[in-house]
This record gives C-alpha cells, sequence and structure tokens, in this order.
C-alpha cells in the first residue's frame, strides 16, 4: 500500500477511474436484469439476448490491437475521453432497438467504446503514473469495480421498473456524459513528458528487450485463466445444478462468489509490493485445478461445493489482479500501453467465446466435461508462469528478493 504513503496524484487517478470503472462496467451490465423484457419488445429468445454481451467483447478485443498506438501517442485520458464519447449513441440505439439487427448494432458500438474505456484503459492510466509500481492501484482498483453489479443491478432493476429499459438506457448515456466525461476531462491528470505534444515517454536505453516468446507465453496464460474464469462464472449456476443441487441452492452458493472474489482480491492488495502479478498467479491459479478435481471427485456433496466454491472464488478473485499485472513485470512504461493492447484481443475473443462453449459442453455431455476442460486449461496456465516465472527481468527479481 505504499502509494497510498507516497503519491497523492496516484490516489486522486484511482478515485476517478474507481468512478468512472463502476459506471462503465455497471451500465454494461443491464441485460443480467432486463433481459427477459428486452427478448419480449424485441422478439428474440434469452439467449440471443445475452450474446449482445458476446458481441461486445468480440468488439472490444478487435478494436483493442488499433488503439495501442493511439495510448502510447497520447494517453490514456484522452483515449478514455474520445471511448466515453462513442458509448453514448452505442446506449441510444439500443434505447432505440426494435428488432435484432439495431440491438447488436448497439452492442457493437459499445464494444469499440468499451476497448478504450474498460479495464486495459484504467490500467495504462495506473500505469502511466507509477509504472510498474502500479500493481498496489491496480488491485485497489479492481476491489472496487467488483461492487459494479452489486450496485449496478439494483439501480438498473429501480429505474427499469419507473421508466422502462429504453429509458434507463438514456439514463445511462447522460451519467456518462455528466459523470465519467467530467472526470476524464478536468480530475484526470494529463500524461507526464506529453503535456500537449502527443509524445509517448521516453524508454530507458539500457532497457531489456523482451524476447516474443516471452509475451507469447504471457498472452497465452492471461487468455487461458480468462477462458475458464468468465466461462465459468457465467454458467456456475447451471454447472451446481447440474452437480445434483436445488436451484435455490445452487443459487446461494453462487451468491457466495462475489464476496470470496472481492476478499481475495484484497488480500492480494494488504500484500502490496512484496510480490508481483507472476507470484500472485501461480499461488492462486494452483487453487483453479484443485476446486475442479474436487468437484469432479466428488458426487455434489455440499462439503465438496463449498471447497469448490472457496477455491475457485479465492482463485478466480486473485487471478483477475494477476492477468492486469502480470505485464508489469516484463514491460516498462513506454511498452506496457501496446502490451496491453495487444493482449486484450485473445483476452476478450476467450472471454466471449468461453460461456457458450462450455453451457454447450455441459448441456450435450455433462459437467465433467466442462470441468475437465477447465482443469486442462487451469494447469496448462500454472506451467505457463512457472516458465515466466524463470524469465522474470533481473531487476524485478532482485527487487522481489
Amino acid at each position: 500500500m505504499r502509494f497510498l504513503k507516497s503519491d497523492s496524484r496516484l490516489i486522486g487517478v484511482l478515485l476517478v477511474l474507481a468512478i468512472t470503472q463502476l459506471v462503465g462496467w455497471g451500465t454494461i451490465g443491464l441485460p443480467a436484469i432486463i433481459g427477459r423484457d428486452l427478448a419480449a419488445d424485441l422478439g428474440m429468445s434469452l439467449p440471443a439476448v445475452f450474446a449482445g454481451t458476446s458481441v461486445l467483447y468480440v468488439a472490444m478485443g478487435l478494436c483493442a490491437p488499433w488503439l495501442a498506438k493511439s495510448f502510447a501517442r497520447h494517453g490514456a485520458r484522452t483515449v478514455m475521453m474520445i471511448g466515453t464519447v462513442v458509448t453514448v449513441p452505442g446506449f441510444v440505439l439500443l434505447s432505440l432497438a426494435r428488432e435484432p439487427m439495431l440491438y447488436f448494432a448497439a452492442w457493437i458500438v459499445l464494444g469499440i467504446a468499451g476497448s478504450a474505456t474498460l479495464s486495459t484503459g484504467a490500467y495504462i492510466m495506473l500505469n502511466e503514473v507509477a509504472g510498474r509500481q502500479a500493481k498496489s492501484a491496480i488491485g485497489a482498483l479492481m476491489l472496487v469495480t467488483g461492487l459494479s453489479n452489486s450496485i449496478f443491478w439494483p439501480a438498473t432493476s429501480f429505474l427499469s421498473g419507473h421508466l422502462g429499459w429504453r429509458g434507463t438506457c438514456l439514463v445511462y448515456a447522460a451519467t456518462l456524459i455528466l459523470v465519467s466525461l467530467p472526470l476524464y476531462a478536468f480530475a484526470a491528470p494529463r500524461r507526464r513528458g506529453a503535456e500537449g505534444d502527443g509524445g509517448a515517454p521516453a524508454k530507458p536505453e539500457d532497457a531489456p528487450p523482451i524476447a516474443r516468446s516471452t509475451f507469447r507465453l504471457v498472452v497465452a496464460a492471461i487468455t487461458l485463466n480468462a477462458f475458464v474464469n468468465f466461462g465459468l462464472s457465467a454458467i456456475l449456476i447451471e454447472l451446481l445444478r447440474a452437480e445434483g443441487l436445488a436451484p435455490a441452492q445452487a443459487i446461494a452458493f453462487g451468491s457466495m462468489l462475489g464476496v470470496i472474489q472481492v476478499s481475495a482480491r484484497g488480500l492480494d492488495f494488504l500484500g502490496g509490493g512484496r510480490w508481483d502479478g507472476i507470484t500472485t498467479g501461480l499461488v492462486a491459479g494452483t487453487a483453479l485445478p484443485v476446486a475442479m478435481l474436487l468437484l469432479m471427485m466428488s458426487e455434489g456433496t455440499t462439503w465438496a461445493v463449498a471447497a469448490f466454491i472457496l477455491l475457485y472464488g479465492a482463485g478466480s478473485g486473485a487471478m483477475a489482479v494477476a492477468r492486469a499485472t502480470i505485464p508489469l513485470v516484463f514491460y516498462d512504461q513506454a511498452e506496457f500501453a501496446k502490451a496491453m493492447s495487444m493482449i486484450a484481443l485473445p483476452l476478450n475473443l476467450a472471454s466471449a467465446i468461453s460461456p457458450p462453449l462450455l453451457v454447450g459442453l455441459l448441456t450435450e455431455f455433462g459437467s465433467r466435461s466442462a470441468l475437465g476442460l477447465t482443469f486442462v486449461c487451469s494447469c496448462a496456465t500454472v506451467l505457463i508462469l512457472v516458465l515466466l516465472g524463470r524469465r522474470r527481468p533481473r531487476a524485478v527479481a532482485a527487487a522481489l528478493t
């Protein structure tokens, strides 16, 4: 927690991002509450309505590499301001949708905007301020953003009950213009070394180049874990029901997941700079295959399900921090924005593909097939992290010791 003591500028950035990321992630989560209303009004099935979120992730992933140069040249603040403005017509289109084509077009616009404003841009902004010391700040931000559904699901329910889902979309468009945009414009600092000249921060002359194979390993570890975490979180209730739990029991156990994930992020945050993203990933990543193996070998007993939720929740919560901070181990401020933008493509594609793929396995072949695939992916992630641990730059390894 050293940044709390040493850099008031970083605290200011963190407050801005906490609010804007809450708004950004909270507003696009509205299908979870109004999904049935959308399906009824648009003449779509409920799975088709939720496919809008998959379209969003695909659009985010495809656009992210194109933004790499913009983040490096103009800084996160400018890119995120433009992305916020682009989000507004996305919600307006959604409010005007009368048929599936316009509905999915709205999610494409929201995905394009999200590639500039959600997560990746926030991590780049924190890195601009703190460099490799941004790990604690990223962990703190993820503690807050983990509460987005807890705040915006009730808000969406209240607004849609009084204004309808179309009015809710317009309220969220106004929130982005009246809250998020002014915060970026007036409260977020300009990047140091880029005071109006558009220049990227200079890369230290003695910084050793990162091998291309190392970057591929970073991408593989992050993408495999994203596939597991996003997929299992999306199908968790159905998975528990397939294990023999009654619907009420499945919901009760599933509701514990968010609390455990946030708690695990909090423990990592309290660790401050005592370990890096690779160490976090190794410890957290090991818990995931153990959790899946335990559930596969049990017969859906209560204690096994409880142990699975505890291990999976803690592991997936801490791995979310690791996914964001592993690149900090290898990349300085000059290269971090480019690396994160390139990683966002496979990460978001995996996030879009995993829920429908895992639910297909679950419904066609049973829970063991879905758990088996995620078990293999989790084991592969741990092995890759071991390899990355051996490739730590000497300066980072020395700092940890």
